[in-house]
């Protein structure tokens, strides 16, 4: 037995038997009863016991200044309080109560009396408190008190003696596992490479060149801004230019990076997906601990430790952070061996359990993957309200524009028109008239370039749909109110602004209750004081195709069970805001601001020229609606967008395998004469939104080879 076990034992030993000394001394004061007064003793109301109860209290807290002890000793144990707790008390929170008491007795000086106390350290993620007692001599010179007790060392732990202190050491618990759909690990502890130059293996005449030759094989935008790092560092420095999975370093050229000399490839683990850069806007990335979370954390956080510094990682630490393992022992800073005298396992956090299905999230991102302008995609399981995909293309840089973005939804928007229409006692086929321009109020509005000649005139209120007539929908304006079409946005899941907690950032869409003139004849088609993000606009889809409306689940309730437990590391299947350069395994935390809406005054326009189209309480509280959608109401709006698909705008969608597809698409004027695309689609049990910045060209042809693409590809 090596002696730090050994001293660890003796200790131990001596808390047991004085556990039981404690224990014996409680038995006797059950028996001290007297049934003529009805029951125990009142231990609270004698002296002695009141001042062993002031102590407990004074060292809990660490305040001794109404202790039972003497001014001069007060002082010293504030002093040797902080000295031996220093350590250990920001990192356990503690307690220290009284267990047991003594009848006072005579004493040379005066009365005497004795208690034990226990000591009790929460230790978290754990069950198991660590506990002991210590025992206090209190005296008083008459009857009565005050009862005053001398301060040792002691009172603080065992065995401290003139020197000792408790000292702690800790080593990180495993972070909590990111799931998605059917339990899928989506984030976990990942081999990568820190990629840098080591100063070390290099004369100092040589640091800026190879520094320049690493940056460069790495594709940097500017090398000459590593070499200047690299030489400010210090002399044995190892400056990081990146980091890279060891299994699969992207577009870096590892065989480049391995030729430059002085360049030094350390292991080392990061949470991460199944892919570089994995629903970063959503999930955040995992980092080192900065000086401010440290600060913050009560002790809980230590230099070094991985944390979330951004997304749901950020939002739910708390609940992904692992517990340390800890390691107390008694040092006495004098070279010899520490006496250890208690520890605990690491354990993990809890999961957290979100929606996304891996397959379909990646599948997203790749159809983004070559949109040089802020884009989304949002897939939902109607029959479920779960977020399968939550995208957001490389042009939003870090911001979730899937999830976030506040945007005019344009022509997709006209599904909720249509379903106010259709409540005013409309049908699918009464004549509107859809015109080529439309004056309102001293505004011209017009149909979006190269609408067919051939649906102009009288036409059916579903081709009117499918082939996304402004004027028409427009002309029907006094059929209903904002109120009316705020209603029926209420009812598929539009409107709902911020106002929604479901434990993610999210943008679920907002419009006025009152409008009038050219505002609400813009509102008609999704523009005005109408904004939606992508998931706001799957919500509908997906509401249309479940038959109510839909509350988007992204992060479901924790489990039973989920409170961790599975212990050590091996259990596991830059917050500077500054995006990495090409290669790296984190991704930035940049957060653009996203553009502001229109306020009407832009012409609204409106699909391509081409002919071919191209959980618990809050969310109950989320599910409650003012008119529910019926059945009948959504078959009808599954019909015209079926029509849009086969007749209309999104006919390029007609032969997508598997089930029928439904379509809308959109066109939208946006802040500063920006023109937006978009696409919502329904394949069977998938709602899907498709969302594209510069969307000059129309939804169909912007949004829709997107939506096809991933249609075809899931």
């Amino acid at each position: 037995m090596s002696r730090g076990r050994a001293q660890r034992a003796t200790w131990s030993a001596r808390l047991l038997r004085a556990s039981a000394l404690v224990a014996a001394g409680s038995l006797l004061l059950v028996a001290c009863t007297d049934p003529d007064d009805g029951g125990p003793e009142t231990v609270e109301a004698q002296p002695e016991v009141a001042a062993a109860d002031a102590l407990a209290e004074a060292l809990t807290t660490g305040d001794f200044a109404a202790a039972p002890l003497s001014e001069e000793d007060r002082q010293l144990a504030t002093e040797q309080t902080e000295t031996v707790l220093g350590e250990l008390a920001p990192v356990l929170p503690r307690t220290v109560a009284v267990t047991w008491s003594s009848s006072t007795y005579d004493e040379e000086d005066g009365l005497a009396a004795d208690a034990a106390l226990t000591w009790t350290w929460d230790v978290p993620g754990s069950d198991e408190d660590w506990t002991y007692p210590v025992s206090v001599h209190l005296v008083a010179a008459q009857e009565g008190g005050p009862y005053l007790a001398t301060w040792s060392r002691d009172l603080l732990a065992p065995d401290l003696g003139e020197e000792g202190v408790l000292a702690v050491e800790q080593s990180p618990g495993p972070r909590g596992h990111v799931l998605g759909a059917d339990e899928e690990v989506l984030v976990t502890n990942t081999e990568i490479f820190r990629v840098g130059i080591d100063k070390t293996y290099l004369d100092s005449d040589q640091w800026e060149d190879q520094a320049i030759k690493l940056a460069e094989a790495l594709d940097f935008d500017d090398p000459q801004a590593y070499a200047d790092r690299v030489v400010a560092a210090g002399d044995r420095a190892f400056v990081v230019a990146t980091e890279v999975r060891q299994d699969d370093p992207g577009e870096v050229d590892m065989e480049a990076v391995r030729q430059v000399n002085g360049v030094n490839l350390v292991s080392a683990e990061r949470q991460l997906g199944p892919t570089a850069g994995f629903a970063d806007e959503i999930l955040g990335r995992v980092g080192e601990a900065t000086a401010e979370i440290i600060d913050n954390s009560d002790g809980a956080v230590q230099q070094g430790d991985q944390v979330g510094l951004s997304g749901l990682q950020r939002v739910h630490e708390d609940t992904l952070r692992g517990f340390p393992g800890l390691t107390v022992s008694i040092s006495t800073g004098e070279g010899d061996e520490p006496t250890e005298v208690f520890t605990s396992e690491p354990v993990r956090g809890q999961p957290l359990r979100t929606t996304l299905d891996a397959d379909l999230q990646v599948l997203a991102e790749q159809v983004l993957a070559d949109q040089d302008s802020p884009s989304a995609l949002v897939a939902i399981q109607p029959s479920t309200g779960e977020v399968r995909a939550a995208a957001s293309g490389p042009a939003s840089e870090g911001w979730s524009t899937a999830t976030l973005a506040q945007y005019p939804p344009g022509s997709t928007f006209k599904v909720i028109t249509l379903l106010a229409l259709l409540r005013s006692g409309m049908e699918l086929g009464d004549s509107v008239d859809c015109v080529e321009s439309l004056n309102v109020n001293g505004r011209e509005f017009e149909n979006y370039p190269g609408y067919p000649d051939d649906s102009l005139g009288d036409i059916t209120l579903e081709e009117a749909i499918a082939q996304s007539c402004n004027t028409a929908l427009m002309n029907q304006r006094d059929q209903i109110s904002a109120a009316d079409l705020a209603s029926a946005a209420e009812s598929l899941g539009l409107g709902r602004g911020d106002s929604v907690d479901l434990g993610y950032p999210l943008f679920l869409g907002s419009l006025p209750e009152q409008a009038e003139g050219t505002q609400f004849a813009a509102e008609v088609i999704g523009q005005g004081q109408v904004l939606a993000s992508p998931l706001a606009m799957a919500t509908v889809a997906a509401s249309i195709a479940g038959e109510e409306r839909i509350t988007p689940q992204l992060v479901l309730p924790a489990e039973e069970g989920d409170g961790g437990g599975d212990g050590g590391e091996d259990a596991s299947p830059s917050e500077d805001g500054t995006q990495p350069e090409d290669g790296s395994a984190e991704p930035t935390d940049a957060e653009p601001t996203e553009p502001s809406a229109t306020d009407g005054s832009a012409e609204p326009t409106d699909e391509s020229a081409t002919d071919d189209g191209a959980t618990d309480d809050a969310t109950d509280d989320a599910d409650e609606v003012a008119t529910p959608l019926t059945h009948t109401e959504a078959t009808l709006l599954q019909q015209a967008m079926r029509a849009v698909v086969t007749d209309g705008t999104a006919r390029a969608l007609r032969d997508v395998p598997g089930d029928d597809v439904l379509a809308k698409t959109g066109t939208a004027e946006g802040a500063e004469d920006a023109t937006h695309g978009w696409m919502i689609a329904i394949q069977g049990d998938l709602a899907v939104a498709v969302f594209v910045g510069d969307g000059g060209r129309g939804g169909a042809a912007t949004a829709g080879p997107l939506m096809e693409e991933f249609l075809r590809g899931r």
